[in-house]
């Protein structure tokens, strides 16, 4: 089996890979982590640095083990090269054609992974092929088309139209979460149960933090580039747009808001 060749939209910057090291098990996985038992072992596809690879050993340990894969081999180094964590092994891999015999794993676990994938529903086939019966998967992605703003801004609704043309053009689906159940029955999973999370933005500290990283993402060469090679916008505007994520983030009343879709589901056999 083989998949397509991904672009991946977010690149791994090192702003980027950063803000990816400091996600947890217990805030990314919170939907699944009661299904975790002891002994399980987990494959983390799209697993970036490892911190919620880390995170989801201490709930399968001892006896268990977690997995992690991701296509770029650069992260890969960089996971192992991270606090050091009893039965947790990273590899470069593609979730297009994963290095495992059938039923290997027990869960197989993707964090905002599938909206970046031209083919999703193959990808969670191949998922499939490595889980036990009655294995789990479980899934969450962001929902980009829920995202909202207070006070209304020209430069973030811009933002999110330039962001959601250069996503799609390269094979993505933003809009992800609402997409995540279709696309697990689709897979052949069974007992499909859908819930929603929320990131919200609201203190000063975190408006100046969450604005900084897309005003700072929107001028990384890899997503500045493509976008403007796609015409949809130019040097000039990206950085006007980043200067309106910073002047939004000032505002005493700032508030921005999504969801993210998430599914657990289990692998009928």
């Amino acid at each position: 089996m083989s998949g397509p060749q991904e672009i991946y939209t977010h690149s791994h910057h090192p702003i980027v890979v950063a803000a990816h090291a400091a996600r947890t098990a217990e805030e990314a996985a919170a939907f699944m982590l009661a299904r975790l038992r002891r002994g399980m072992r987990i494959l983390d596809f799209g697993c970036g640095p490892g911190s919620i690879s880390r995170g989801l050993a201490a709930y399968v340990t001892p006896g268990g083990s977690v997995i992690g894969i991701d296509a770029s081999r650069e992260v890969i180094a960089t996971a192992r090269t991270g606090v050091n964590a009893p039965a947790v092994t990273f590899l470069s891999a593609s979730v297009y054609e994963l290095p495992f015999p059938d039923a290997t794993f027990d869960v197989g676990y993707g964090h905002q992974v599938l909206q970046h994938l031209a083919e999703p529903v193959t990808a969670l086939r191949e998922l499939r092929r490595v889980l036990r019966p009655g294995g789990l998967v479980a899934v969450r992605d962001a929902d980009y088309g829920t995202m909202t703003h207070y006070p209304r801004t020209a430069e973030i609704d811009r933002w999110l139209q330039v962001y959601h043309a250069v996503a799609g053009d390269n094979g993505g689906e933003p809009d992800a979460g609402r997409a995540l159940a279709s696309w697990v029955m689709e897979a052949g999973f069974t007992d499909i149960e859908a819930t929603t999370s929320t990131w919200s933005y609201t203190t000063s500290e975190e408006r100046s933090a969450w604005s900084s990283l897309w005003a700072d993402r929107l001028l990384i060469p890899r997503f500045a580039d493509r976008a403007t090679a796609l015409g949809i916008t130019n040097h000039d505007e990206l950085r006007s747009i980043a200067a309106g994520w910073r002047r939004w983030a000032r505002h005493p009343d700032g508030f921005f808001a999504f969801i993210h879709g998430e599914v657990v589901a289990v692998n009928p056999g």
